[in-house]
């Protein structure tokens, strides 16, 4: 039997609250998600714990039963982590940081450079993923910490309240592409040929971004080829094979090189700001510090 425990802390928030809408926002997932982890918890155990027919809603008489042995797991686990956590903190605090690819080697490591520059000790574990992912990541509580991109037009939203957020910066996304044997862009935007783009995948922020830019300018192009990482466009790119919009903070040294160049003027620029996220209702003691010495250095 394979059993999450995000599964059973999802069906005990269902027991107290005894409301799936409810319950969905206790645990910040979306209704449709929570309901479908208490059917697969249905599915593991081969049992039906939840009577859906009543509002609001009832547990089976297999779900009462089962529901002690899973609030037992739960505080059980809670009691562990709280005791590796004080571990931890006696060996030394480390956070751990849920990362947006695009931001992970760009800006990461130089970020963490200047806090020790400025006295702030600090221990931590990162880890690269997408910023879906790190949203979940942040609203599970599987990181303390969520560096991204600020994206305004996300269809799943932090609310603020609940995940405050401090912008650390801003950079812009810009249209590049690989130099000819002049210095000169092989490609051209105002060309009456298609653009060959180089493009991210659907629904990745840097692409909702861009498609939203594409649409406003009317922008005739071709895709040639889709990634969700702006490091993989920026390979292509450099191979001559299209252009790409990627974050200045991407490919600095490209540009200082003239690897790759700027085919398009203010324009065709996509202002990006960056933001790190917490989540208020996570209470660690050396989270609220840090989070506190980061805002006395930002009001420097």
């Amino acid at each position: 039997m394979n059993l999450e425990q995000k599964w059973l802390e999802d069906f005990v928030a269902l027991a107290l609250t005894r409301s799936f809408s409810q319950a969905a926002e206790r645990r910040f997932v979306t209704q449709p998600a929570f309901s479908r982890r208490i059917r697969s918890l249905e599915q593991a155990l081969g049992l039906t714990l939840v009577d859906r027919s009543c509002t609001p809603v009832e547990l089976t008489e297999a779900g009462r039963l089962f529901l002690i042995t899973a609030r037992s797991v739960v505080e059980q686990l809670g009691d562990a982590m709280r005791q590796l956590h004080n571990l931890a903190d006696s060996q030394g605090e480390m956070l751990q940081f849920a990362v947006a690819h695009s931001l992970a080697l760009s800006y990461f490591p130089g970020w963490l450079a200047s806090l020790r520059a400025q006295g702030e000790p600090l221990r931590s574990r990162m880890v690269a993923t997408n910023v879906g992912e790190a949203m979940l990541a942040l609203r599970e509580g599987r990181c303390d910490l969520m560096l991204a991109y600020h994206d305004p037009e996300a269809t799943l939203q932090l609310d603020p309240q609940l995940f405050p957020a401090l912008s650390l910066g801003s950079s812009e996304m810009l249209p590049v592409c690989a130099a000819d044997e002049h210095g000169q862009p092989l490609f051209s935007l105002t060309s009456a040929e298609p653009v060959p783009l180089l493009a991210y995948s659907s629904g990745a922020f840097l692409g909702r971004s861009l498609g939203l830019l594409l649409r406003e300018r009317n922008l005739r192009y071709v895709t040639q080829y889709e990634t969700a990482m702006a490091e993989g466009l920026k390979g292509m790119a450099l191979e001559g094979l299209g252009v790409a919009w990627l974050p200045r903070l991407t490919m600095r040294r490209e540009l200082a090189s003239g690897e790759l160049v700027i085919c398009g003027d203010a324009r065709w620029a996509i202002a990006l700001e960056i933001r790190l996220y917490r989540c208020a209702l996570r209470h660690k003691p050396f989270i609220t510090r840090f989070w506190q010495r980061l805002e006395k250095l930002q009001a420097r």
